[in-house]
Formats: structure tokens, C-alpha cells, sequence
């Protein structure tokens, strides 16, 4: 477990041209930088542009209801007294922007934060362009909706459990499409994107996550990086879990973190667990982390008093 600025409006032809070469100078530096993918296809503004970035800022959640309901994200917040900054759905490939839903989350004072997964979808195919109608519509629509969205393609890449992960798909193949994904939306004018990058943590028990760095995009192309992890023993702490991906990804960027899919199970001793993850965000100066509230193969919801409570009391050092 970091929004693109648009291209601006034309000036004039000679300044345009001056300005072309020296961000396509830019683009290539920065792009290349940790990537083993290549050059990179096409001049790519810098993504600082975005959401504020201030550590301890962000919680947000997932819940199984959505994108068809907010009623999950509700039901969380007047469980645990905290307004979700950011709240997740997963979009399959193919499928639209859900304007009615991030319009809902806006009302309440929160950012949509979708996660685009790729499903059985080459990236190959993406990167040349066979998608581009999808995308178009896609950045459109996104642009149009004119709030800030957060956006994440193919989570978890180093891992190998997705078609898009390591097992299934080149380190280059993917980056090629993170690149085209983002330089879609920028040709489109969708500048209120923060591009929202996320990998698995590195040291799961099984050995099968591998380190970030073949997959990084360059900084151009990336506003926030997101990091995936669980509690799912009681001798699990944050340090372990999240500290070496931690440090790997420093060593490609500086770009802000956010714990982008996280939760503990109540037989790892779940009240401590929520205690330890807010510490650990703290102690890493990170952006905050979103609450994977849901069954999946382990019961991750806040259903009991004390885990609730401790929740509650935690998310008071959170700015707004």
C-alpha cells in the first residue's frame, strides 16, 4: 500500500516550441529515473499538481456497498465518529466512472478514490492505444466532474496474484500502460486527478512479493504512492509489515505515502492493531491509510466496542 495538471493554453508558436523541447528533456530525466521500462512515450507534465499532501490528513474506507450505495461509508462513520477524507471503490475494466457516486461522496465532504483494475486486459493492448475510446470517455467523464478524484490502475502489481502482476505481465508492459493511462487524461484535460500509485507490501510471509523499483512509472507520472498490508497475526506490528516497502520506495521517490488498502483481523487483536497503524502513520509522516472494512477471506470490519473506541480515539490526531 499520491493529480495531474492539464496542458496548458497555447501561447505562441515560438514559445511553445522552446517550451516543448525542455519538458520533453524533463519528461525522459524524470520518467527514466528507477524505471527499466524505457524511454517514455510521449512528454508528461509533472503530477505535483493534486490533492494537499499533509501527513496525517487522510482516513478513508472501503466498503463492499460501494460504488452501488454509500450506504456502507455511512454506517462507518457514525460507528467510529469519523468522516472518511477518501472512500474507495474497485471499477472493473471497461466500466464507467461512477459520477453519481463520487457526487454523493462530495456532498459529504469526501474524495472518491477509485481503484481501476484491469482485469484479463493486456497492458500491451493499452499501451498502443487499442483502449483509448474507453479511457477517453473515462477521462472525460472524470473531467467533468470537476471535484478532486483520486485514481489507482493495477494495484498490487508486484505481486503475482492479478493478471496484471509479475507472474502474468512484464514490469515494462505495465509501465508502458500506467503512462499511456495518465497521458490520456492529461491530453483530455482531466487535471483534477491525483495519480495514485500502489504496490504490495514486499516482505508478505510467502515470500511472493517482490520489490517496487521495475515498476515504477518515473515521478512525472505519479502524484501519491499507495501501499497494501494487513494485521493478520497478534506479533504483527507496523514497523514489519509496512517498514521495508517503506524504504524501498524512498529509494525511488519522495513523493507522499498513503497505506492505501489496510485492516486487521480481530484474532490478531484488532483494538491494537488500530492503535499501532495510527502510530506507525505518524511515525513515518505518512498521509494517512483507508480501512479495508469488509469480508473478504478474513472478517476485517471494526464490529466490536473496543475496537470501535479505540478508532474513535485515534482519529482525533488526524487533521481534517
Amino acid at each position: 500500500m499520491t493529480g495531474p495538471a492539464a496542458v496548458r493554453a497555447r501561447l505562441i508558436v515560438i514559445t511553445v516550441a522552446a517550451l516543448a523541447v525542455i519538458a520533453c528533456a524533463l519528461a525522459v530525466l524524470s520518467a527514466g529515473r528507477g524505471s527499466r521500462a524505457g524511454p517514455a512515450p510521449a512528454p508528461a507534465p509533472s503530477a505535483r499538481a493534486g490533492l494537499p499532501a499533509t501527513p496525517g490528513s487522510y482516513l478513508g474506507v472501503y466498503s463492499p456497498a460501494s460504488p452501488a450505495s454509500y450506504a456502507g461509508v455511512t454506517s462507518f462513520a457514525m460507528a467510529t465518529g469519523v468522516r472518511p477524507k477518501l472512500v474507495v471503490y474497485y471499477s472493473g475494466w471497461s466500466e464507467p466512472f461512477q459520477a453519481g457516486f463520487a457526487a454523493t461522496a462530495a456532498r459529504h465532504g469526501s474524495v472518491p478514490m477509485v481503484q481501476i483494475d484491469p482485469t484479463g486486459v493486456s497492458m500491451s493492448a493499452i499501451a498502443s492505444g487499442r483502449y483509448d475510446a474507453y479511457l477517453d470517455a473515462y477521462a472525460r467523464a472524470v473531467r467533468a466532474y470537476h471535484q478532486p478524484v483520486v485514481l489507482s490502475f493495477g494495484h498490487e502489481m508486484n505481486a503475482p496474484w492479478y493478471s496484471w502482476g509479475y507472474v502474468h505481465t512484464s514490469p515494462a508492459a505495465f509501465v508502458s500502460a500506467w503512462r499511456h493511462v495518465v497521458t490520456v487524461f492529461r491530453r483530455l484535460g482531466a487535471g483534477n486527478v491525483t495519480w495514485l500509485w500502489t504496490v504490495n507490501v514486499i516482505q508478505s510471509r510467502d515470500g511472493r512479493t517482490l520489490r517496487p523499483a521495475p515498476w515504477w512509472p518515473g515521478r512525472s507520472y505519479v502524484t501519491w504512492v499507495g501501499v497494501d498490508g494487513y494485521y493478520l497475526k497478534p506479533s504483527w506490528q507496523f514497523t514489519a509489515i509496512f517498514g521495508p516497502t517503506i524504504v524501498a520506495l524512498r529509494e525511488l521517490t519522495r513523493d507522499p505515502i498513503l497505506i492505501a488498502e489496510t485492516s486487521a483481523t480481530h484474532t490478531a487483536g484488532q483494538p491494537g492493531k488500530i492503535a499501532d497503524l495510527f502510530a506507525g502513520i505518524h511515525a513515518y509522516g505518512l498521509l494517512g491509510f483507508v480501512w479495508f472494512n469488509a469480508v473478504t477471506s478474513h472478517d476485517y470490519r471494526i464490529a466490536n466496542p473496543e475496537a470501535t473506541t479505540v478508532f474513535r480515539r485515534e482519529a482525533r490526531s488526524f487533521g481534517s
